[in-house]
């Protein structure tokens, strides 16, 4: 039961944690244009040697 006490805040750290990085990542705009790179590898021109 000791345990608890240990797995609360750290969980809590790491709920804090994760949402930092998803407010960072919807600043830095890395949630703009979803369908553009996903088709980029399927429609990229490719050199072949």
């Amino acid at each position: 039961m000791a345990i608890i006490i240990l797995l609360i805040p750290l969980a809590m750290l790491f709920l804090a944690l994760a949402v930092w990085a998803l407010f960072w990542a919807i600043r830095r705009g890395q949630f703009e244009d979803l369908d553009h790179e996903a088709w980029r590898i399927v429609f990229e021109d490719r050199d072949h040697d």
